[in-house]
């Protein structure tokens, strides 16, 4: 029910991109926007609101406030993320859900990663505002997830 809801409402703003965009690369960008959208604010709320831009001091070391808002905004953002792709925008992939959900945290792990690295690199390194680096890391690792989720995690397998 939620996911015709979703789609209907995808459907309605496809029109004017629909010479342009694929109907699953507009789903996508809507799915993937909107979940991104979701982790930028989430970031940005516990960035400043939760932690108060303080380290976070845990039992073996400490972590940088704007690592840890990484970690805080995913803990939401990866069911989200999983279930837009999964029922949204790659539900033609007959892979078995666990296979796609295994694929996917493997994804996660590497964006995960890419991600640490990218924040370091523009915060520590390059001394961007974390939420500016936060903005270009996001778009570095969006267009490495798309090209991802489409040929490996959620890919269609051919019958022979």
């Amino acid at each position: 029910m939620l996911r015709n809801a979703i789609l209907q409402i995808l459907r309605f703003f496809y029109q004017p991109f629909s010479k342009v965009l694929p109907w699953q690369t507009f789903r996508y960008l809507a799915c993937g926007g909107g979940n991104t959208v979701l982790d930028i604010f989430l970031y940005f709320v516990c960035y400043n609101f939760v932690l108060h831009q303080q380290m976070v001091h845990l039992v073996f070391f400490n972590m940088s406030a704007h690592i840890a808002a990484l970690f805080m905004s995913m803990a939401v953002t990866f069911p989200t993320g999983f279930l837009l792709s999964k029922y949204v925008v790659f539900s033609d992939s007959n892979l078995r859900g666990r296979v796609q959900l295994f694929r996917y945290f493997v994804l996660v792990g590497i964006c995960i990663l890419l991600n640490y690295l990218l924040m370091k690199i523009f915060v520590d390194h390059l001394h961007f505002y974390p939420t500016v680096g936060k903005i270009c890391t996001t778009a570095l690792v969006v267009i490495f997830s798309y090209l991802t989720q489409k040929k490996f995690t959620f890919k269609v397998k051919q019958h022979t």
